[in-house]
């Protein structure tokens, strides 16, 4: 006799909505449409109209800093980046999701507290460096890691060609932390040349002819006449200092300028009859042994 059994129903299909794929890639696709036709209007605006809008109007105001004008037009385009993005995701609808997740807020708190340490520190830099009158494209500038000509101050570094036509790279916070020097900032500069002479040589005269020799010289200040002294005596012969002013200092203008005064203070010291960086005296006693080879 065959045991009773019952047999278990058939599964019962589970009905799959028809298109539930696809409402999924046309809602993605229309809040992806919402954020472009939002944002990309709102970051053209902002680059092609307002950032060059307010550096004419930086550049009217500041017509000999164009390090302002170009922080301008930088810090613009960042910001309209900044405003087009967020109006994009609000009109995207996720202006609730910006504003009301503390979690969000949190995650993005500490991101960019932690990635854009030294960012913000580089760009807060920069701000300094912008802002201050005494720091402009175009100056020469000297810090503990080197020279040059400024050309470009960006969010993070500032672009300086050095003599040797090279371009640097340094980070603003180097440029704020450290000491920078501007050698040529003001409408003259003072140099000085030393020169040894001779104990023998006549003084007065090797003075005289010295001063009215780099007097002489194109580039070196009318309005202060260079002044001569003896600035050391050392053991082989007198050092003698000129000190002079020059006028409109470039870095070329300088380096042709203090040249110039090297080859005419030699000059003038051969004409006094002076002796410019005499040879040292010294008396050698004892004796040389050779020891030859067999």
């Amino acid at each position: 006799m065959t045991p009773f059994q019952i047999e278990p129903p058939d599964p019962v299909p589970v009905p799959v909505p028809v298109g539930t794929a696809t409402d999924a890639l046309a809602s993605a696709l229309a809040t992806a449409g919402w954020v472009l036709a939002v944002a990309l209007p709102v970051y053209a605006v902002g680059r092609l109209l307002i950032a060059p809008a307010a550096a004419r109007v930086v550049r009217s105001r500041n017509p000999n800093n164009p390090t302002i004008v170009d922080a301008t037009r930088t810090y613009v385009g960042v910001a309209s980046t900044i405003v087009a993005v967020v109006l994009g995701l609000i009109a995207g609808g996720y202006g609730a999701t910006l504003g009301g997740s503390a979690v969000v807020v949190a995650a993005a708190t500490l991101a960019v507290g932690i990635a854009g340490q030294d960012l913000i520190g580089s760009l807060v830099s920069g701000l300094f460096l912008v802002v201050d009158p005494e720091f402009n494209v175009g100056d020469w500038i000297e810090w503990p890691g080197g020279e040059g000509r400024v050309e470009r101050v960006d969010f993070r570094s500032t672009r300086v060609r050095t003599g040797e036509n090279a371009v640097v790279t340094v980070p603003n916070t180097v440029l704020t932390a450290d000491t920078v020097v501007r050698p040529y900032a003001q409408d003259r500069i003072r140099a000085r040349e030393t020169v040894p002479i001779a104990y023998d040589d006549d003084l007065a005269t090797a003075a005289r002819e010295l001063g009215d020799a780099v007097a002489a010289v194109e580039g070196v200040a009318d309005s202060v006449a260079p002044s001569v002294r003896v600035d050391a005596l050392g053991d082989d012969g007198v050092s003698l200092t000129v000190e002079y002013h020059i006028d409109d200092p470039t870095v070329s203008r300088v380096l042709h300028v203090r040249g110039t005064v090297r080859e005419r203070a030699v000059d003038a010291l051969e004409s006094a009859g002076a002796t410019p960086g005499p040879p040292a005296g010294r008396e050698l006693s004892g004796a040389v042994a050779v020891d030859g080879a067999e």
